[in-house]
């Protein structure tokens, strides 16, 4: 097992959440492709507080990028506990590679844990430009070219990837753990922002359940596909009630949001919950919790 370089993070933090990052530093470290594990964000600037999320930048072996990116699911799951598959992050900047964002309970809290997955011949200039601490540097085997065009050319297709209706289901109930922590920490502009990123999240996936081969971009003739079924005007009467709300909402209306998501999969597509009866209703408990 590596050393990590934990210490100087200790000393400048104390975070409640150093126990958690321990752990999946352990968990992502243990793999040979990974030469770089890095924390980011308040974590890594000294200013982190109980809802900070566990912000890491992973630099992986180009050649081992797409392997080591469709197998994260299995390896948060096993080693993390996480409650969900991840959520393909839309917030985080583009620097290069994958974010994905992952929902983990740890001493009776639920823990937001964003990945940012990218190639180690990236690392350089990425650590030029983000301030980071650096818990893990194992050098990396010299990558050719082609094998760095093809990482990038694999992160590039991943983020197009069209989402399924599982996926933006998910990216649902991730939303609603950030924009709980946005109204306890006031935060009205950005809850402002990921409240309307959520409702985008329900109008696609509405149209990923309802109208998967639409020929129109965005909200374009939404009403005009969907009200010639019962099913389809019922999804718009959701549509309706989300975007007639509050511009900035309290909790109150992210649980109701949360609750109106899984009543509109439940008539939509209802297999997408298929296996995650559990994972849900813990899902419901933490998010009291918070």
């Amino acid at each position: 097992m590596p050393t990590l370089h934990l210490a100087e993070l200790t000393v400048a933090n104390r975070p409640s959440q150093l126990p958690l990052l321990s752990r999946l530093a352990d968990a992502l470290a243990a793999s040979p492709a990974v030469t770089h594990l890095m924390v980011r964000g308040s974590l890594a600037h000294g200013t982190a507080d109980r809802l900070s999320d566990v912000d890491f930048v992973v630099g992986v072996q180009d050649a081992a990028l797409p392997a080591f990116t469709e197998a994260l699911d299995d390896v948060m799951s096993v080693e993390a506990g996480a409650l969900l598959p991840g959520w393909r992050d839309t917030i985080v900047a583009d620097l290069g590679g994958v974010g994905m964002v992952f929902l983990v309970p740890d001493e009776g809290h639920l823990h937001q844990i964003d990945l940012y997955i990218v190639p180690a011949s990236r690392v350089p200039s990425l650590r030029a430009t983000v301030a980071t601490a650096l818990l893990l540097d194992r050098e990396p085997a010299l990558a050719p070219a082609e094998e760095s065009a093809a990482a990038e050319r694999f992160a590039a297709e991943f983020l197009a990837r069209p989402r399924t209706c599982v996926e933006l289901f998910i990216e649902h109930l991730v939303l609603a753990v950030l924009l709980r922590k946005r109204i306890k920490r006031g935060q009205r502009f950005v809850a402002y922002s990921e409240w309307h990123r959520l409702h985008t999240a329900t109008k696609d996936l509405i149209k990923a359940a309802l109208a998967p081969t639409s020929r129109f971009w965005g909200w374009y003739q939404l009403r005009e596909e969907l009200v010639l079924t019962p099913i389809g005007r019922a999804c718009l009467g959701d549509l309706e009630a989300a975007i007639s709300g509050r511009a900035v909402p309290a909790a109150a209306d992210v649980d109701a949001a949360v609750e109106r998501t899984l009543a509109l999969v439940e008539r939509t597509c209802p297999e997408v919950l298929n296996g995650l009866e559990d994972a849900i209703v813990a899902y419901r408990t933490y998010l009291d919790l918070m």
